[in-house]
């Protein structure tokens, strides 16, 4: 299972957010404890779950975006739309750390924890915010798109500390993303903690490749 240098205000963030919320990854629905909390540092977080302002769930999030004059994508235009954001994403983040992999229509974008976060932190490292910025700036040319952000944490240490320092993360990019004007209702932020490695927990290089924060972008298609 594999699975977004500007201050923002509080307000500008505050939302509500429900007792469960559905993981997008396999449909489960599941407690949400700490999504009611603002994180703030280099820039705002945002809480985890669904940040629409309609409904939090999946639903509610499409009918956002259409609130938002935002079209569904039909038919062979998805797939083209999605090609010319892959292909934007692989331009702008060209050298920087960033891997970006195609999954269907999918693109997911891996940001190592060595490259975005200190050790055992979820401040954002300064010089990843024009990282960050480029990402922006391809996600608001093509605004047809859900933004999945989920932490993920290494095995080493307590699982709930784990569990914890990869919502932060995603919390952070999440908000940094969305105080470079990603419309919010496009995001679902959540973490993984330590359940899904992509590399052995046993060895160094497979633990920070463990520690990272993926950006699933989704096209929003019409049903």
């Amino acid at each position: 299972m594999i699975f977004r240098a500007l201050v923002v205000s509080v307000s500008a963030l505050a939302f509500s957010v429900a007792c469960t919320t559905t993981d997008p990854y396999t449909g489960e629905t599941r407690p949400n404890n700490t999504g009611r909390g603002i994180l703030i540092g280099a820039a705002a977080g945002a809480a985890l779950g669904y940040l629409t302002n309609t409904n939090d769930s999946s639903e509610g999030r499409t009918n956002a975006l259409i609130g938002a004059g935002i079209g569904a994508l039909a038919g062979g235009a998805i797939g083209n739309y999605m090609d010319r954001q892959e292909q934007a994403m692989r331009e702008r983040l060209r050298d920087s750390g960033v891997g970006v992999r195609r999954q269907g229509n999918d693109i997911l974008l891996i940001m190592p924890g060595d490259v975005t976060f200190a050790t055992n932190s979820s401040d954002i490292e300064p010089r990843f915010y024009q990282v960050l910025n480029d990402v922006a700036e391809v996600l608001n040319q093509y605004p047809a798109t859900y933004v999945d952000v989920i932490g993920h944490a290494d095995s080493t240490g307590a699982a709930d500390y784990n569990q914890r320092l990869s919502e932060r993360r995603a919390q952070s990019v999440a908000g940094y993303l969305i105080g470079q004007q990603v419309l919010r209702d496009r995001f679902y932020v959540g973490g993984m903690g330590e359940t899904a490695p992509i590399a052995s927990n046993d060895t160094p290089d497979g633990r920070a490749m463990n520690r990272r924060v993926e950006i699933r972008v989704r096209p929003h298609v019409a049903s």
